[in-house]
């Protein structure tokens, strides 16, 4: 059998969070578990949203949690030539368009139902030439359907449910579903384990896997931590940072979260090594499955500023 080779890839928006643990917590012991790799990637691809020091503090972060990773992190900001082959590649087969429209002008131009889906304004040349350009993709009227180890089975008709998405933005920035398709394949990744909330992506990149003729892993999308009022535990959101002075507490509230059930003396453990060690031998995904989101109230006592 080939390796096992998994992945954690956040973005440097800010401290590292319960739902972004879900996600490292997920990916790595399914890595673990199978005797496999895992891999951390810091996905700084967007400038304007990122917070000065943040990719720092989550390698920090991980560390006094107790994970490991294999091999030494990759930051996307500075892999621009592989993006740019895959662009080329793309450019080549007819695959992708200059497009000079502006986030609000796409948006204006849409269908006017509240969704976003691009309506092609111009596939048939630049609107107006001389203004920077974005490069998208050509979608086609075909259903791609994803058989995700978790959530069963998500299609989606991209041209019609998506539109024509962006792999290179005006300002010259690489998209994340570019880069991640080709970071995926040169670090070998076999399977993505990450939030659900990155479901409704997986068809975008599969389809881009396709046009550039590469293997698609497999996929396991976890449950996305809600708060009481039902809103995404995310950076945007406020979500609190982890506690410094309480790893392990952090780490046994995502095993519970993720329902692996772990035995109650392992919660007033002070060290993460113990509560790593049952987490490995005791991984199981069964208990997840079909389940997308779900409300966590113990985020907050598990992962405040002060450690209460």
């Amino acid at each position: 059998m080939s390796l096992y080779v998994g992945r954690f890839a956040p973005s440097p928006t800010g401290a590292l969070h319960f739902g972004s643990l879900i996600a490292a917590l997920g990916s790595c012991l399914q890595a673990r578990s199978r005797g496999g790799r895992w891999l951390v990637r810091i996905e700084d691809l967007d400038p304007p949203r990122e917070e000065p020091g943040a990719a720092s503090e989550i390698l920090r972060a991980l560390e006094r949690l107790g994970f490991e990773w294999d091999g030494p992190v990759v930051y996307q900001s500075a892999r621009t030539e592989h993006y740019q082959t895959a662009l080329a590649e793309l450019a080549a087969r007819g695959a992708v368009y200059e497009c000079s429209c502006s986030r609000k002008d796409a948006l204006a131009t849409a269908a006017g139902d509240g969704t976003s889906v691009y309506p092609g304004t111009c596939r048939a040349g630049a609107r107006e030439p001389g203004k920077p350009t974005a490069m998208r993709v050509l979608t086609q009227p075909i259903e791609i359907a994803i058989d995700d180890r978790l959530q069963g089975t998500f299609a989606q008709r991209l041209e019609h449910d998506v539109g024509d998405f962006v792999v290179r933005r005006r300002d010259g920035w690489f998209a994340y579903q570019l880069a991640v398709v080709v970071d995926d394949h040169l670090q070998n990744v076999s399977e993505v384990v990450r939030g659900a909330d990155l479901l409704d992506s997986t068809p975008r990149q599969w389809y881009l896997q396709d046009l550039l003729g590469l293997p698609h892993p497999d996929y396991v999308h976890l449950p996305v931590a809600l708060d009481a009022a039902g809103s995404k535990l995310s950076k945007q959101n406020g979500a609190p940072s982890i506690s410094q002075n309480s790893p392990a507490r952090a780490l046994y509230e995502a095993l519970v979260f993720l329902d692996q059930k772990p035995p109650p003396e392992l919660r007033t453990e002070q060290c993460v090594e113990p509560i790593w060690s049952w987490a490995v031998k005791n991984w199981r995904l069964e208990p997840l499955r079909g389940v997308r989101t779900r409300v966590w109230g113990a985020t907050a006592f598990a992962c405040d500023g002060d450690g209460n």
